[in-house]
């Protein structure tokens, strides 16, 4: 009777482990770029002008325009398959991220959320502007015709 319940408790512990593993196996890792560059963009413009009845008095020669460009962080990921260009959603208030470094990120639909585990460890959303491939193939027209040019 003893062996036949140390058997029984074998069976459930063997069973258990297994099922375990396959719960962490099945976490999927986050995804890690590299953060290339930055550079700064426009982003928005503010411009006082004359409009309305103010025009009238515009042509008398009474103008008062100014311009404010404020410039905005886009900076380049890349990963192993494709080129990520992004800029922050919160324009005010942007964080410069480290050059150089790798990051941690998720990206839903046209939003990703970048973390840089060097750093502070904080969460920031950024929209993405651009997707380009790291690697582009090889045209194959391009091949044939130099072949045709090494034939005499």
């Amino acid at each position: 009777m003893r062996f036949k319940s140390f058997l029984v408790l074998a069976v459930v512990v063997a069973t258990a482990v297994p099922s375990r593993a396959d719960k962490d196996k099945k976490k999927k890792e986050p995804d890690r770029a590299m953060l290339e560059k930055m550079d700064a963009v426009p982003c928005g413009a503010k411009q006082k002008g004359v409009t309305g009845l103010g025009s009238i008095w515009a042509s008398v020669g009474i103008t008062h325009m100014s311009s404010d460009e404020k410039l905005c962080p886009r900076y380049l990921l890349r990963t192993d398959d494709l080129e990520y260009e992004i800029q922050p959603k919160d324009k005010k208030h942007a964080a410069v991220l480290p050059i150089g470094k790798e990051v941690v990120f998720k990206i839903k639909n046209d939003h990703m959320t970048v973390k840089c585990p060097d750093g502070d460890k904080k969460s920031r959303d950024y929209e993405v502007v651009a997707m380009k491939p790291t690697n582009p193939e090889p045209d194959s027209s391009a091949q044939s015709s130099s072949a045709k040019n090494d034939r005499p």
